[in-house]
């Protein structure tokens, strides 16, 4: 197991990504004084964002329907715990986006090759009220990777 965003977990079963990407932002307001540098004032932290981009090569390593998983996962517009394979816990995350560039394709249409970029964000770790739960998605899991 790479890592776990709720019940998905990514592997070279599911979906494997190639890199990790993390960027988190800090606030400082601003204001303008005369004759001198604006005053600058610590207002906490910012957004916190993870990018997973990988390859999907369906024939070697991965399935397809794992894009769709997570595709449902946001649709519930619920946030998800993000567990590194270390055992590192990143958080409560949401899926802000989901692209790919399918290429390379089979005579039926079915493609070799699938380029995906994952985006997370993440939410206040308190808001427990907007975390996905077990009962509501587990149905929805099981039924995509059957």
């Amino acid at each position: 197991m790479m890592m776990a965003l709720g019940m998905f977990v990514f592997s070279l079963e599911t979906l494997a990504y190639q890199e990790f990407q993390r960027q988190t932002q800090w606030r400082h307001g601003s204001t303008s004084r005369i004759g001198t540098n604006p005053a600058r004032q610590y207002l906490g932290r910012g957004d916190d964002t993870i990018t997973l981009p990988g390859v999907l090569l369906p024939a070697l390593a991965g399935t397809p329907t794992s894009l769709d998983v997570l595709r449902d996962m946001a649709d519930s517009g619920k946030a998800w715990a993000l567990v590194e394979g270390t055992g590192r816990v990143y958080g409560a995350w949401i899926i802000e986006s989901l692209s790919e560039t399918r290429t390379l394709f089979f005579p039926d249409g079915a493609a070799r090759r699938i380029e995906f970029t994952l985006t997370l964000q993440r939410i206040d770790d308190d808001r427990v009220d907007l975390l996905g739960n077990l009962a509501g998605s587990a149905g929805n899991l099981l039924g995509w990777m059957l």
